[in-house]
Parts: C-alpha cells; sequence; structure tokens
C-alpha cells in the first residue's frame, strides 16, 4: 500500500445535482494501479457480509434439528447479528476517521471471517449465537468503509460506473443467499454456510494489502459517547421490537416500550448530534434534499425487496413443499438479472444521471410488486420465478443511480457519514419491510379465519385466531389466499 491519499474538497455541478469534483476525495491512486483492481477487491468483502444476511435464513431449521431450543431461541440466531449490527454501524463514521481505513477494512475482513470461522465451530445454540455478534462487528464496519474507500479513489466522472459494480455486492449477494444456503444446507452441511467466508476473507485481506492505497487517520476527534449510547439504544431497541414482533404480539407493553424508548432515544440522539463539537454522526447530512430523498427511496426499495427475499422462499418450502435448494434456485434468476444490469445502470448513471433510471426503474418494481398480489399456493414456480425476475429488472435500474446520487451530493467531509446513515437505513427498512408484511398476511388470515368460522353452525369449534409464529401458508391452500 504504497500510495497515499489526501482528500481536497471541491464539488461541481451536473443538471441539477451538486456532486463531489474530481479532487475531491483525493482524486484517484497512482495511474500505474487504477481504481478498478481495488474497488474489484472492495466488492469481494462487501459481497460476503451481505450474503450473510440471507444465506442463513434457509439453515435455521437444521441448527434447530442439531442444537434442540424452541423457534423463538434459534431466531436468535438471525436476530442477533441483526441487533449487533445496527450497533456497530453508527460507530463506523467515527472509526474510518480515527484510524487508517485500509487497515481498518482489512481488520474487519478477517475479524468477519474469524466469526464466521468460530460460528461453524459452535457447539450449541447459545455459543452459535455469541459467534455471529462478534461477525456482526466486522460485518457492519465492512459495508460503511467500502463506501467511504469507493469515493476517496475513484474519479468523479466514473462514480456511476464504480458504484454499478459496487452494486454487484450490495444487491446480488442477498439473490444469491437462499440458493447458495440451500445447496450447502441440503447437500453438504449448514456448518458450511459459515465456513465458506473463512477462505474468501483470506485471500480479500491479502489483495488488500496489495492493491489499496494508504489513507491516513488519526482525524476523529473526541468519541462522542452520548451520541453513541442514544443511537445504539434507539436502533437496538427498534430493531429487538420488529425482531420479536411475532413473539410478543405488536399491541404487548414489550413491543410498545421497546418503540417508545427508541422513538425518544432516537430524538434525543438527533438533539445532542446538533449541540456537540464533534458529532458522531452529522445528522446535518439531511440538510441535502438529493440525499434525504435517496434514502426514501431506497428504504421503499430495501424494505419490498427483504420482505419478499423473506416470504417468497417460506412460501415455495411451507407452501409448496419445495426443498431448500430447489426453492432458492427460483430466486436465482433475479440475482443473474441484477448481476447483469446494475453495472449497465451504473455506465447509464454516468451518461444521462439518476432521473430517468429511477422513475422508469420504480414503473417497473410498482407493476411487478402489484402483480405478486396474484401469487397462489397454486401459481408455478417458474411463474414466481418470472415476476422476481421483473422486479429485479426494475431494481437495478433504479436503485443504484438513486443510492449514487445521494452520496454523491454530499461534500467529501460528510461521505462517512451518509455511507453510514445509508446502511443504518437500509437495515432498518428491510426489517420493517419484513414487518410489516407479516403484520399484513397474519391480519388477513385472522379475518379470513373468522368469516369462515361465521359460516359454521354456532355449536361448531372455532378455530384459535391467535397469532402464529410465522404464518401458516398450507392453512390457505383451500381457498387460494394471496401471498
Amino acid at each position: 500500500m504504497a500510495n497515499t491519499i489526501t482528500p481536497e474538497a471541491t464539488t461541481i455541478s451536473r443538471g441539477d445535482q451538486t456532486v463531489l469534483g474530481p479532487g475531491s476525495a483525493s482524486a484517484t491512486p497512482a495511474p500505474a494501479q487504477g481504481w478498478v483492481v481495488p474497488l474489484v477487491v472492495l466488492v469481494v468483502g462487501s459481497f460476503m457480509s451481505v450474503l450473510d444476511t440471507t444465506i442463513v435464513n434457509v439453515a435455521i431449521s437444521r441448527i434447530q434439528n442439531e442444537f434442540g431450543g424452541t423457534t423463538d431461541q434459534v431466531q436468535w440466531v438471525a436476530n442477533g447479528y441483526t441487533l449487533a449490527e445496527g450497533v456497530v454501524v453508527p460507530l463506523s463514521a467515527w472509526l474510518s476517521a480515527r484510524f487508517e481505513l485500509s487497515r481498518l477494512y482489512i481488520l474487519s475482513l478477517l475479524g468477519f471471517g474469524a466469526g464466521s470461522a468460530l460460528c461453524g465451530l459452535a457447539g450449541s445454540l447459545n455459543t452459535l449465537v455469541a459467534f455471529r455478534i462478534v461477525q456482526a462487528i466486522g460485518g457492519g464496519i465492512l459495508p460503511v468503509i467500502t463506501l467511504i474507500i469507493l469515493y476517496r479513489i475513484v474519479p468523479r466522472e466514473k462514480i456511476g460506473t464504480a458504484m454499478g459494480l459496487y452494486g454487484l455486492g450490495v444487491l446480488v449477494a442477498p439473490g444469491i443467499g437462499p440458493s447458495l444456503g440451500g445447496y450447502l444446507v441440503e447437500y453438504v452441511s449448514w456448518h458450511w454456510i459459515f465456513y465458506v467466508n473463512v477462505p474468501i476473507a483470506i485471500v480479500g485481506a491479502l489483495a488488500a494489502v496489495l492493491v489499496l492505497p494508504h489513507f491516513p487517520g488519526g482525524r476523529a476527534g473526541r468519541f462522542d459517547v452520548p451520541g453513541f449510547l442514544t443511537v445504539a439504544t434507539g436502533l437496538f431497541t427498534l430493531l429487538l421490537a420488529l425482531s420479536q414482533r411475532q413473539t410478543w404480539g405488536w399491541t404487548s407493553y414489550k413491543i410498545v416500550i421497546l418503540l417508545l424508548v427508541s422513538v425518544l432515544s432516537l430524538a434525543l440522539f438527533v438533539v445532542i448530534e446538533l449541540e456537540v463539537a464533534e458529532p458522531l454522526m452529522d445528522v446535518r447530512v439531511f440538510r441535502s434534499w438529493p440525499f434525504t430523498n435517496s434514502l426514501l427511496l431506497i428504504s421503499v426499495l430495501s424494505g419490498g425487496l427483504f420482505a419478499v427475499l423473506f416470504y417468497i422462499p417460506l412460501l415455495l418450502q411451507q407452501g409448496m413443499g419445495l426443498a431448500p435448494f430447489p426453492a432458492g434456485l427460483v430466486l436465482l434468476p433475479q440475482a443473474l438479472v441484477l448481476a447483469v444490469l446494475t453495472p449497465i445502470s451504473g455506465r447509464l448513471y454516468d451518461r444521462i444521471g439518476p432521473r430517468w433510471l429511477a422513475v422508469i426503474g420504480l414503473l417497473i418494481v410498482a407493476v411487478s410488486t402489484y402483480r405478486m398480489h396474484q401469487i397462489t399456493l397454486d401459481t408455478s414456480p417458474a411463474e414466481i420465478m418470472w415476476l422476481l425476475s421483473f422486479r429485479a429488472l426494475g431494481i437495478g435500474l433504479c436503485l443504484i443511480p438513486t443510492f449514487t446520487s445521494g452520496i454523491a451530493s454530499l461534500p467529501q467531509a460528510q461521505v462517512s457519514e451518509g455511507s453510514a446513515f445509508n446502511n443504518v437505513v437500509r437495515q432498518t427498512s428491510s426489517a420493517l419491510g419484513v414487518a410489516a408484511f407479516t403484520a399484513l398476511v397474519t391480519r388477513q388470515q385472522t379475518q379470513q379465519l373468522a368469516d369462515r368460522a361465521a359460516l359454521l353452525p354456532a355449536n361448531t369449534p372455532t378455530p384459535h385466531l391467535g397469532q402464529p409464529a410465522i404464518p401458516d401458508l398450507d392453512r390457505t391452500r383451500s381457498c387460494r389466499h394471496p401471498l
């Protein structure tokens, strides 16, 4: 890592949008090295950390069979990772200013690999949950650091192309997760959904040592303890409430208290960050309308994307009786569509900007999502596959340009905060999307059972109308209940 990059802030205007100029974040590494190879190395780490958010879901039942425990207990294998990541992500902005970026990236990558190895070696459910929290430390830092380095090494006129390549990690990994996880669980062992990260982390770290330039650290001021405590409390309680919504019930006092604590903590966090001299995450980034608008669009897209990634495998396996690997294969074509389209949309962004790409992509997402309301247990997997692929076409067109335009509208000094907020919003909106969809499905199911019970004679036993841990898709087969 012989090259040293020093940030110098400049901005240029393009259309109706202010973006970072070529000299804004260093601009580029030495010409002999270029930026493409370092970016490929960064994509590997980002891909691995995002992949882990979906690959584990298909192994939950196998883990429960091996270790025992209730469904609520085994779900903490996924929930523990999400909660720990929600606490770690706000730290990333401060860490990126405090420590040398390339070294922080390498340590996070190796830490993620070590946590993965420990998860594979876990001998009980409790130790697996604990090791998942260790794994989440590196997994939470990697995406933020990757974005910050990307904006330091890539020329401004090539940022769309670079973000298209970056999108291979952010968008394609969640789609590949179910099929790869299904294959490993069905034909190898659930342990390998973790072991597979270890060699990738080692090779990625070695490559980073060789090709990533050097970024001076030591620019961070005093650590904002009140800011960290309030944002960590707010995100932790919010994610905990969303993860336990079905177990405790939306109207239970536990959920209500958690949501109240979350709202109050996040409000206090905003007040603190506006008053302290050295904020942990500068909330003034939201003064940039292009950035705020991009977060609103990203939250809608992320919520819908992960809700589908959660419920379609559930429908295919519990409702249609498919094994994990065949169910994962139904989701694979949409990942291939995203793999082809995200680099193309990045290049188009450099040529025409984000507006038309976002409009056309959102229209395709809206139409395809509306079409998905017609899915029933009699719908063929092939038809579901085509609907998902059509929807992926819209997501691939609009998400990366929207993502890129938001970050590019910020001054270079605020890119680290913008990257951290971006990851927080994507993570929280994904959990909200799944929670909202679960509430909708459960409400429809309960209403449907009540309507059916009303048609029966008065002395007929009425089915239990309480909330199940996971909506019972088999119960809806006879009435063609839509997804």
